[in-house]
């Protein structure tokens, strides 16, 4: 499923509008908090907020962090 939407100035920043489809599909309302991570090929994932995610994120951050070495040599 492929959206297309505009970069915007909001006030002083930059911003998007989700169309009313994204929205419904991540199943948020006006005031949801998102989260965006990192993906492959400098795309980004917008993730809705559920119990527990951001703890989740802090401990995989962390895990990467520690483990930074040996997961660049996977990667390779």
């Amino acid at each position: 499923m492929a959206m297309e939407t505009k970069v915007r100035r909001i006030g002083n920043s930059l911003g998007i509008v989700l169309p009313k489809e994204a929205l419904h599909a991540l199943k948020v309302e006006e005031g949801a908090k998102l989260y965006l991570t990192g993906g492959p090929e400098g795309s980004l994932r917008l993730t809705p907020e559920r119990p527990g995610f951001k703890e989740k994120m802090e401990i995989a951050e962390s895990l990467m962090q520690r483990y930074r070495n040996a997961l660049r040599e996977l990667a390779k």
